[in-house]
C-alpha cells in the first residue's frame, strides 16, 4: 500500500528559501507562478535588479512548489523594500 512519509529523503525535492525578483502588477498576492520569478544568489543581487517602474520587485520566496492545478509556484516570505 502506498502512503505518505514525513521522513525527509535525500533525493526529495523540497521547496527552499530564495532571494528573487518578481514581476507583479500589484504587491497584494502571496503566491506567484514560476514564470514571473527570477532567482538570485543574494539579497543584494535581487535588490540591485528590482525596477519598480517595470513592476519588478525584490522579495524572499519559498519554492518552487506544485500547485493543485499542476503549476510550479513560489510563496512570498517578504518583500525586500
Amino acid at each position: 500500500m502506498k502512503g505518505y512519509s514525513l521522513d525527509p529523503h535525500p533525493q526529495a525535492n523540497v521547496a527552499k528559501r530564495h532571494f528573487a525578483v518578481i514581476y507583479s502588477p500589484r504587491k497584494k498576492r502571496d503566491r506567484f507562478p514560476s514564470t514571473t520569478v527570477t532567482i538570485y544568489e543574494s539579497k543584494e543581487g535581487a535588490i540591485a535588479e528590482q525596477d519598480h517602474t517595470k513592476k519588478l520587485y525584490a522579495a524572499e520566496v519559498i519554492g518552487p512548489s506544485k500547485s493543485s492545478e499542476g503549476f510550479k509556484i513560489f510563496y512570498l516570505v517578504e518583500w525586500l523594500d
